[in-house]
């Protein structure tokens, strides 16, 4: 089977200028198949604040109201996507970028009314995915082309919804693993999973399933870190072949498994 990567970059380093354009230059030079999958970082949010548009979180998660859904369609699907998509150009990457919507490529449903204590609330238009159109990025990346995916969904009956970018790659990564040998990499700002978030040199090498739990039940991982673990696991257990995660200023060593933490089956 042909090598697929699967890359998901977290918002800080959406949000550095800098550090966006040398992790770009590190996908760009990354060898046959390759999705990038961006979150929003807070740009979204500044733009709310700055028209007025109240934001609210429940359990680190964004309540997407109506104009909320405006502000991140716009932001995510438009300024980011693009942004990301014409320095890749730049590269001479030949990538194109697209949102669930488009060629029906990822399907989703308004998420249930309930968060993590079990109490009912309403995110919004806040999405779960159902299924991803997994021939329809067969058919780009075999035409040379490279995805770009902002985390915005749609349900089928014309309405978008906003999704969780770990989710979205974990969810594509499983889908495109009928087809390819997959990896999936979580990269961000940290070196990769730490037991001490302060202390870069604290990074985890090697988290499988029965050392997950004990890190949870004696609370040693950021917990932040545990829904990006959740993907993870998930991932590997759906057939995504690896999945590291590490600093996305480490691209190529995270590829070449020397660096960042790597998630195992037991």
């Amino acid at each position: 089977m042909q090598k697929l990567y699967i890359i998901k970059i977290g918002g800080n380093i959406v949000d550095d200028e800098s550090a966006l354009s040398s992790f770009l230059q590190s996908f760009a030079n990354i060898q046959g198949h390759k999705i990038l999958v961006h979150g929003g970082g807070k740009l979204a949010t500044r733009l709310a604040e700055a028209m007025g548009v109240q934001q609210q979180m429940v359990d680190g998660r964004r309540i997407t109201d109506a104009e909320t859904l405006k502000i991140v369609t716009m932001v995510y699907v438009g300024h980011i996507n693009k942004n990301i998509v014409a320095q890749l150009q730049q590269l001479k990457c030949n990538a194109v970028g697209i949102c669930g919507a488009d060629g029906n490529a990822i399907l989703a449903h308004k998420r249930k009314k309930t968060g993590d204590s079990g109490e009912a609330v309403d995110f919004g238009f806040v999405g779960d995915v159902d299924a991803v159109n997994a021939i329809f990025f067969k058919q780009l990346l075999e035409q040379h082309v490279t995805p770009v995916i902002a985390p915005i969904t749609h349900n089928g009956s014309g309405q978008l919804l906003n999704t969780n970018a770990d989710t979205i790659a974990q969810e594509t990564a499983t889908a495109l693993s009928a087809f390819y040998d997959t990896t999936l990499i979580y990269s961000f700002e940290k070196s990769g999973v730490l037991l001490d978030t302060n202390d870069e040199n604290s990074v985890i090498p090697e988290i499988r399933p029965g050392y997950f739990r004990e890190l949870k039940t004696k609370e040693l991982i950021f917990a932040g870190m545990i829904p990006k673990l959740d993907n993870a696991f998930s991932a590997i257990n759906k057939g995504v072949t690896k999945v590291i995660i590490g600093n996305a200023n480490h691209l190529e060593q995270l590829i070449q498994g020397s660096s960042g933490t790597t998630i195992l089956n037991e």
